[in-house]
């Protein structure tokens, strides 16, 4: 039969052996928490660089499409002033024409 100081004895060794365990943990988790958080601020760091990508991919095709229609409109200016030139050359022609014809038809 146990006295009663080795009983006090083994649940004092019991409470420390407890003490011992949380202990452990506790180191473990606290060594765990460098890389743990290293790791969630390499994946901050990659969506951060992700969505700056996205951001500048989206900036780069308004600037296209801007540009691209600056082309266009620019283009179709100078088709319209193509256009201008050819109708206002024809028209000094057929003025030209029909002043020779009204000429022509005065003389016997």
């Amino acid at each position: 039969m146990k006295t009663l100081d080795e009983k006090h004895l083994q649940q004092v060794l019991e409470v420390e052996k407890q003490a011992q365990a949380l202990y452990d943990s506790a180191v473990r988790k606290a060594q765990e928490l460098p890389s743990e958080a290293d790791r969630e601020a390499r994946e901050n760091v990659e969506q951060a660089v992700a969505a700056a990508r996205e951001e500048a991919r989206q900036m780069l095709a308004k600037a296209h499409a801007e540009e691209e229609c600056a082309s266009i409109a620019a283009g179709a200016d100078q088709a319209i002033e193509r256009m201008e030139a050819a109708a206002k050359e024809r028209s000094e022609r057929a003025v030209g024409y029909v002043l020779d014809a009204v000429a022509g038809e005065g003389k016997p």
